[in-house]
């Protein structure tokens, strides 16, 4: 998939054509991220923007106690993706977020966090109260 921020100085494609997974995540950080009532992240296989001579990071540390960067444009500020810090080696995933994809399907997204949403959680989907086990992806 294509993506890129708001003022398009950072561009990039993912390595594959469909994510692996895609979260809505009701916590506060993701809340404060995005300005809004969740923030939505697209799990990809890892690949790196670091490079990019207009990406930044941070680094901050998760309610899970991991480490994470998150990456985003030094021209407009828009977060573009984050990646957890292991001490056992690289990263097997990053999270792209949502919005800076090119033809996202959204449909079917979890939401995770869902113990400090501010808005209703649909019926039936499928959800976490906390982070859901990411074990599946090697970390």
């Amino acid at each position: 998939m294509d993506g890129s921020c708001a003022c398009g100085a950072v561009k990039f494609t993912t390595p594959s054509k469909k994510p692996l997974n895609l979260y809505h995540c009701h916590c506060i950080d993701c809340r404060k991220q995005s300005a809004s009532a969740f923030g939505t992240s697209a799990i990809f296989p890892f690949f790196s923007i670091e490079d990019h001579p207009d990406v930044t990071y941070f680094s901050r540390v998760c309610d899970s106690g991991r480490r994470q960067k998150c990456y985003f444009c030094s021209k407009c500020g828009s977060r573009i993706l984050h990646a957890h810090v292991f001490d056992d080696g690289d990263p097997k995933v990053v999270a792209v977020k949502g919005g800076v994809l090119e033809g996202l399907d959204w449909s079917g997204g979890k939401h995770i966090f869902c113990r400090t949403a501010v808005v209703p959680i649909p019926e039936g989907v499928e959800r976490w109260e906390a982070e859901p086990d990411f074990a599946k992806y090697g970390k």
